[in-house]
């Protein structure tokens, strides 16, 4: 077993020199740090609630006359008769049916929303990566997790983030 691993890094190393001997500057990019910072998720965010609010709000207003008839009836249970008690617990079974209807439709549509935007501000960071990368003149820009060590100077996630609060 541990001759296989030692043959596979080698064989890694054998094929990687090569590449690496021709690479004059290598960069990382920290990808989860950059989406942390980026002020555009902000953005995102505010335009999907406007866009999902009026849902939200209904969805939580449905849940919350859900809880007070079940309180309710709870509370009123000893003075009401067994047609009232299988009436109330009828209109309950049906409100929540439609709470799950509801909040699944919506959990879904504010999923694929956040997939969408998520998708778009994908394309413009590896848009302003590649920028960064021909103005420093790096041969290869990896993602930082893809790393064990890199210098801190090798490291453009600032500079990508910089870029993306200026506009670019």
């Amino acid at each position: 077993m541990k001759k296989t691993v030692n043959r596979a890094l080698m064989t890694l190393v054998m094929l990687g020199a090569p590449m690496m001997a021709h690479a004059e500057k290598i960069a990382v990019v920290d990808m989860a740090a950059v989406f942390e910072q980026l002020p555009q998720r902000e953005q995102i965010g505010k335009q999907l609630e406007s866009e999902f609010g009026d849902r939200m709000a209904a969805v939580k207003k449905l849940q919350e006359d859900l809880r007070s008839m079940a309180e309710k009836n709870q509370r009123d249970a000893a003075l009401m008769s067994e047609t009232q008690k299988t009436e109330a617990l009828r209109k309950m079974e049906s409100m929540q049916a439609d709470l799950q209807l509801k909040g699944k439709a919506l959990d879904e549509d504010l999923r694929r929303r956040q997939g969408e935007e998520q998708n778009k501000l994908l394309g413009q960071v590896q848009k302003v990566i590649t920028s960064v990368a021909e103005k420093g003149k790096y041969d290869i820009v990896l993602q930082r997790g893809a790393v064990i060590y890199v210098k801190p100077d090798a490291d453009i996630s600032n500079q990508v983030v910089e870029a993306l609060s200026k506009g670019n």
